[in-house]
């Protein structure tokens, strides 16, 4: 009897510190959004699992070890937020998989992704030729973003009676107040022209969250004091 009473206080415990857990890293904690948050859910889970019914091992072993794992991954998402150096190290990065329409065989390889698990994706993007594909994107949580040719893309109303006109894949110049000088210098962006249309909007790099150049070439900027009316 008195196991099976601590057995329920077990399990109502686990339960408690999960939710805690997910309250304070956040909704993408549930997507699994990065491999440090992937690694985390698992972890996590069976340390909870095991509070509840391995009555071996003493409740405050348990405890620790969830409080040095969130303490860990609240940690690694500071800092991933903070610094776009080591992102790419705690979160993983996007890997480029078509590219102007031609497939990145060393890429694939490196991923891991066969042809076949690439045709698969598309389909469940309705595409099923491949070479309607300009460009094509794994995602750091292992969706498939892609973006069509002109001539094969959904008509709008914008786009009736007009040309088809090519597009490139988004180049990120700014995050969190930081140029980054390594996407200035592959790209026609470099910073005299990202410099002019700052001057242009009366902003310096420090006010600025995010800035990336878009598919049709737009600059888009986000402050860190947005102005919502």
């Amino acid at each position: 009897m008195l196991e099976s009473v601590e057995i329920i206080f077990r399990t109502f415990t686990s339960f408690i510190l999960l939710w805690i857990f997910v309250q304070l890293l956040g909704k993408q904690t549930i997507a699994q959004r990065t491999y440090h948050l992937y690694i985390a859910s698992i972890t996590m889970g069976t340390i909870a699992g095991n509070l509840a019914f391995n009555i071996k091992i003493k409740f405050l072993y348990f405890i620790i070890s969830i409080i040095i794992m969130g303490g860990i991954v609240f940690v690694l998402n500071l800092v991933a937020v903070r610094n776009h150096r080591f992102r790419k190290w705690i979160a993983g990065e996007p890997a480029t998989l078509i590219e102007k329409g031609q497939i990145l065989e060393e890429s694939m390889e490196r991923m891991g992704y066969s042809l076949d698990s690439l045709k698969q994706a598309l389909r469940g993007k309705d595409i099923f030729n491949i070479e309607e594909v300009e460009c094509a994107i794994l995602e750091v949580n292992g969706s498939l973003s892609v973006l069509k040719k002109p001539q094969y893309q959904n008509t709008t109303k914008q786009d009736l009676n007009l040309r088809p006109t090519a597009e490139n894949v988004p180049v990120e110049l700014v995050y969190n107040g930081n140029i980054l000088y390594e996407n200035l210098t592959k790209h026609t962006h470099d910073e005299e022209w990202l410099m002019a249309e700052l001057n242009k909007r009366d902003l310096t790099v420090h006010d600025i969250s995010y800035a990336v150049v878009g598919t049709k070439g737009n600059l888009y900027i986000d402050l860190f004091r947005d102005e919502v009316d």
